[in-house]
């Protein structure tokens, strides 16, 4: 141990035992074992860490449960920004296409027709930046697997869920915008300028 790695303290035992019912038992034995080799008093704390197996299947199953919680409130923060881009947009087209929108009422559009228009535009736009997110996420998948040698997992449900979650974002972000549109007075938006 000195030739080799420079010292002579262990850093990890591995203990197995038969009988799984026996494992809290051997625990305190191995407990008790090494307070007593380490002199450790009675009242002060241990030097050493005794983990069973489940206690370390239970530290992996909550990290990887606040790693899910981060990674979901980072693409929640993403689609809310993403949404309001959208929703920015569609404004900015409603302003620019005032005119437009009032020769269409005044040729007979009605409110929902206008709504209806801006709707679609919106749930086009954020559908093709699905698609380009879906395009983007199954290339850097594959890249990973390759260079990385990770092993990655694409499931259609995936991404069919991926689809569906950026067109309600379409929708709900660009519904606010849509129903200004619906709402402009035909006389006022021809006028508009």
């Amino acid at each position: 141990m000195k030739r080799v790695i420079g010292g002579t303290t262990l850093r990890n035992i591995n203990v197995q035992i038969a009988d799984n019912r026996q494992v809290e038992a051997a625990q305190q034995q191995i407990i008790s074992l090494l307070r007593q080799r380490h002199n450790i008093r009675p009242g002060h704390d241990d030097d050493f860490t005794v983990r069973t197996q489940q206690e370390i299947a239970e530290t992996a199953t909550a990290t990887s449960r606040v790693m899910t919680v981060l990674l979901g409130a980072i693409a929640g923060v993403s689609l809310l920004v993403g949404g309001i881009g959208i929703m920015n947009i569609m404004l900015v087209s409603v302003t620019e296409r005032t005119r437009e929108i009032g020769v269409r009422m005044a040729v007979g559009a009605r409110g929902n027709d206008i709504l209806t228009q801006f709707l679609i535009e919106a749930v086009t736009l954020s559908s093709v930046g699905g698609v380009i997110g879906i395009v983007c996420g199954i290339a850097a998948s594959r890249v990973l697997s390759i260079y990385a040698h990770w092993p990655t997992l694409i499931s259609i449900s995936s991404i069919a869920i991926a689809f569906l979650f950026s067109a309600a974002v379409g929708v709900f972000f660009g519904f606010y915008p849509a129903r200004t549109a619906a709402a402009l007075d035909p006389i006022e938006a021809l006028r508009y300028e």
